[in-house]
């Protein structure tokens, strides 16, 4: 998937149809576009959150992505919101969050794994679904991170 062009086509898109929001998904990546005033792109593994040369009209879109810092998964696993099937997820989109709080788990070999942010902020994207397979270093959440931190 060439982001640009895929930003690009999404801008138009929304232009032309008036839309708020729209998501493009295709196996492991992810992009969605927002109006300003909302947060700005999904990306998945395949994409990653990685910066975009832009024209003048996508230069918000890319700088949205480039301030966002991702929380990767640390092994290949099981992807869980929450601690058990019945329970709060640990964290919901535009959930505060601390340094070494718990965000999700990765199940691996029997071994529930509690993952932990790194970072202070705001959670922007959950970009896995629950109980959905995950790649070691996958992009699981996108944090806009604290600027005091």
């Amino acid at each position: 998937m060439n982001l640009r062009r895929t930003i690009q086509e999404l801008v138009q898109i929304m232009r032309e149809e008036d839309l708020a929001e729209i998501e493009v998904r295709k196996l492991f990546s992810a992009v969605r576009v927002r109006r300003p005033g909302g947060e700005v792109v999904h990306a998945s593994a395949a994409v990653a959150a990685a910066p975009v040369a832009a024209s003048d009209d996508h230069k918000g879109v890319a700088a949205g992505v480039a301030d966002l810092v991702p929380i990767k998964s640390p092994m290949v696993g099981t992807f869980y919101r929450s601690p058990a099937p019945d329970a709060d997820p640990y964290v919901e989109e535009n959930s505060t969050i601390d340094v070494g709080q718990t965000v999700c788990i990765v199940e691996a070999m029997k071994l529930m794994n509690e993952i932990e942010s790194d970072v202070k902020g705001r959670i922007t994207s959950i970009l896995v679904e629950n109980a959905q397979p995950v790649e070691y270093g996958q992009v699981l959440f996108l944090v806009e991170a604290d600027s005091a931190a």
